[in-house]
């Protein structure tokens, strides 16, 4: 049951880039982004209109990081790439944190975790489609924004967040809130979007914002951010299918190799590896 509440969030997070190509792509990705955060915010808040107990300083640096240059970046990104590259570089997740990890805590990357990830990624790099169009800004954007959730997943599994759902919303509240000059500077006044584009956006605030930032925290402090970031992984299988099933596209026998390859590297994240270590060393 963990890892299937865990799992709300990246399986939430890959359908973003078919909801932007199909819906949203004639409006202007900051003030989607906006659209996404503030109502969600204000939503989980009215659920429960509660004060954070977390330091306001942490959590306006958790709320502009995490939500307001993330989500300035992710729709970048989105709006620029196809939804197969952006999907491949966000998964470079659980690499990022090791190199974090080993950056700044002068850990070194542990056995169980760096294969899985870079198996993870060969997979992820094997489902790439090899004539889809690279985008430089849109590459460093998507990298960028990738950058931003290891470092915010770090800070969250290190300090006291209290009651999780009071944290999501406001988190989401002020990061919304301070999207909204920077929407207004990059795209002028925001536009009413259009009746057609009302049903992606309502899934967005919903699901793919709410329930799915609620359930990255809960993952994050029940599972650690290494497990979450090898869970990232199936951001660009959603990606990949949706593409699949809604658009036509068709895999070729490489990007079904990735797909295992995605799969198996789950399985590895699950092993007893200390305990078949010990074994050895019995034996």
């Amino acid at each position: 049951m963990p890892l299937l509440i865990a799992l709300l969030a990246p399986l939430s997070w890959g359908s973003t880039y078919a909801i932007v190509n199909l819906s949203l792509g004639d409006l202007s990705p900051f003030w989607v982004a906006c659209w996404r955060a503030l109502p969600a915010g204000i939503l989980l808040l009215l659920l429960r209109p509660r004060l954070p107990t977390l330091a306001w300083g942490r959590l306006f640096l958790l709320a502009s990081c995490n939500i307001t240059a993330f989500f300035a970046l992710l729709f970048l990104a989105a709006y620029r790439l196809p939804g197969a590259v952006a999907g491949t570089l966000g998964a470079t997740l659980p690499l990022i944190l090791l190199l974090l990890s080993w950056a700044l805590d002068r850990q070194r990357p542990a056995l169980r975790w760096l294969l899985p990830a870079l198996l993870g990624l060969t997979g992820v790099m094997l489902l790439l489609d090899p004539g889809a169009r690279l985008d430089t800004p849109g590459v460093l954007c998507a990298l960028g924004a990738t950058v931003l959730i290891a470092l915010s997943a770090r800070w969250m599994q290190r300090w006291e967040l209290g009651d999780l759902w009071v944290l999501t919303g406001w988190q989401l509240f002020i990061g919304g809130l301070l999207l909204i000059p920077v929407a207004w500077l990059a795209s002028g006044a925001m536009p009413w979007p259009h009746r057609e584009a009302l049903p992606a956006l309502a899934y967005l605030v919903l699901i793919n914002t709410a329930l799915a930032y609620w359930a990255w925290l809960w993952g994050l402090r029940r599972l650690g951010t290494q497990t979450m970031g090898m869970l990232a992984l199936t951001n660009p299988l959603v990606a990949v299918s949706l593409g699949v099933w809604l658009v036509g596209e068709q895999l070729d026998p490489a990007q079904w190799w990735g797909i295992g390859a995605i799969l198996l590297s789950l399985l590895l994240m699950k092993l007893p590896w200390p305990r078949l270590s010990r074994r050895r060393c019995a034996a």
